[in-house]
């Protein structure tokens, strides 16, 4: 993200990056936890922009569990989204939650689950020192899968009856069909653990509001290219960024 962001200024465009919940040095402000179904956050943010900062010209962009929740804004938004939205982008984007998430538990992708979940349990223990009373790090007893956390921990705390109606309602593949404003999306066959189903690539071919754009080789958020020309080699973040710049606005 930080690579669209300095190539986003350096195209002449103002960014804000959004924190997730508990990022930046934010977990002692509230007792919650983020999780892939977000998306009235991405909202609140936006609409603090049109109201408070008089934004006229918003795009919006993610990178995997982000690019999930800017197309799911999308999507609820539909037609009735505000004029100031002009594009979306997303980059490797788990559009479809549970697919991915038991693909990270596949034995070729052990060593990325063991790596999330570490961090996950790590931030769930800081949370539980900050607000005793309200996290209970008993529930990290036997968690072998991200599954397994999203099921005991996410699901839990976050208003869901479990993993699976978690999954459920918080994957943007429920309303891609829907979005109805100029978006990039772009995907690596190569990516280890995001899956998109049959249906929802249909939903994504299907919609004319959508470039979807599929490289071979990728993997997760590593689209590297040839550093030559004055390129740095960030391939996914000029795609975005050439992208978005069609609907910029014009100077006067």
């Amino acid at each position: 993200m930080l690579g669209v962001a300095h190539k986003a200024l350096a195209a002449g465009m103002n960014v804000v990056r959004m924190n997730q919940r508990n990022c930046g040095g934010t977990d002692a402000l509230a007792p919650v936890l983020y999780h892939s179904g977000l998306s009235s956050d991405v909202a609140a943010v936006a609409r603090n922009l049109f109201e408070q900062d008089g934004i006229a010209h918003l795009a919006l962009a993610g990178f995997s569990m982000g690019g999930n929740l800017v197309l799911k804004l999308a999507g609820e938004w539909g037609k009735e989204a505000p004029p100031q939205l002009r594009a979306v982008a997303a980059v490797c984007p788990a559009m479809d939650l549970a697919a991915s998430a038991d693909a990270l538990h596949d034995r070729s992708n052990r060593l990325y689950e063991y790596y999330f979940l570490w961090k996950l349990r790590r931030r769930m223990r800081a949370k539980a020192k900050l607000f005793p009373t309200h996290f209970d790090v008993r529930r990290l007893r036997r968690l072998t899968s991200l599954r397994d956390f999203d099921d005991k921990v996410t699901a839990y705390y976050c208003g869901f009856t479990g993993a699976v109606d978690y999954y459920a309602r918080a994957a943007a593949a429920n309303v891609v069909d829907r979005i109805a404003v100029p978006t990039l999306i772009l995907h690596a066959a190569n990516d280890p653990f995001i899956r998109i189903l049959p249906d929802t690539r249909k939903k994504v071919l299907s919609n004319p509001n959508i470039t979807f754009i599929e490289t071979e080789d990728g993997g997760h958020c590593s689209f590297i290219a040839t550093a030559i020309d004055g390129h740095d080699g960030h391939w996914a973040e000029h795609q975005v960024v050439q992208f978005l710049r069609r609907f910029q606005p014009e100077r006067k």
